[in-house]
């Protein structure tokens, strides 16, 4: 299928995805649709969802996407997945869980890969999230794979992070060394009929205790999402969050921020390139190697005047 914007402004899923596969890909012509839908994002809500393997997240999205559907929004997901070593391609796990999902045309599912790195995988989810939002979508969320660093880099793509724990797992361990509670805005024990549910409540509120006094103090709701028990609170959490976000004017500020970092990051990357392509494959670099590996100079005088020449 040859891609069209014609057809993505039509609502065309599948010119959505189309557009989603050549700017992952960064094939020839993705700067033009990104320059193309950019006037035409900021007005989806964007939730990021991030937590320990095993805490349920894709269960507690699924039953979360049905309550949206319930109101009647159309709904974006991006699943971020770890990647196959034999081919490449994302492992779905419990993705197969929101198989009915895939069956509801104001749904649109869209697993990315990890594909062994990622560095730039921060900015492949924002302009995924960035084509949904134009295509029309009003919420989009955005799982991830766990809580490591690399994760919450990723979920600060999204205007609210709701962060999930589960009792029995060490999670008020893992939170604090991922360092979640400074981007968690909203907190759930989700399978909280199992033991421990209580006492994790507890450290959740006395490790919020610990931080700095915030005008918003993330609310801590507790699911059995596999039995869509909980979930409306949930919903309305994220609702609460996202009128505080908008009256405070700390929306625009996060976005001011995001777009900011976008920007360095992109600039950051053209310079990368420039020296990939005009010095690294060259035998002007391996010569600039030799030389410090043979400590003739030293690696801050060679960066010093490669830098130099580049912006000379």
């Amino acid at each position: 299928m040859e891609f069209s914007m014609k057809d993505f402004w039509n609502g065309n899923r599948r010119a959505l995805a189309r557009a989603i596969t050549i700017v992952e890909d960064e094939r020839d012509g993705y700067e033009d649709i990104m320059k193309d839908i950019y006037h035409h994002t900021g007005r989806a809500q964007v939730i990021g969802i991030t937590g320990a393997p095993g805490a349920g997240k894709s269960t507690l999205s699924d039953a979360l996407i049905k309550q949206f559907r319930k109101q009647g929004k159309t709904v974006g997901i991006v699943a971020v997945d770890p990647t196959s070593p034999f081919s490449g391609g994302a492992i779905l796990g419990d993705r197969i869980r929101m198989n009915d999902l895939t069956l509801d045309k104001g749904v649109y599912i869209r697993s990315m890969g990890t594909r062994g790195s990622l560095g730039g995988l921060s900015r492949k989810t924002a302009d995924a999230v960035k084509l949904m939002d134009a295509f029309g979508l009003d919420v989009i969320f955005i799982e991830t794979v766990g809580v490591g660093q690399s994760e919450v880099d990723i979920v600060k793509n999204a205007d609210t992070t709701l962060v999930v724990l589960v009792p029995g797992l060490g999670d008020d361990i893992q939170a604090i060394k991922a360092g979640i509670l400074e981007i968690g805005d909203v907190f759930v024990i989700n399978k909280c009929d199992r033991d421990g549910a209580d006492r994790l409540n507890v450290e959740i509120e006395m490790m919020l205790d610990l931080g700095e006094a915030q005008n918003w103090r993330p609310p801590i709701e507790r699911t059995i999402a596999n039995k869509d028990q909980g979930v409306e609170d949930v919903v309305t959490a994220l609702g609460d969050h996202r009128k505080y976000l908008e009256e405070s004017g700390l929306l625009e500020e996060r976005r001011r921020e995001r777009a900011r970092s976008e920007m360095l990051e992109m600039i950051h990357d053209r310079i990368s390139r420039h020296i990939e392509e005009n010095l690294s494959k060259t035998g002007e670099f391996n010569g600039y190697v030799e030389d410090v590996f043979e400590r003739k100079t030293d690696p801050f005088t060679v960066v010093d005047s490669i830098v130099g020449k580049i912006f000379k």
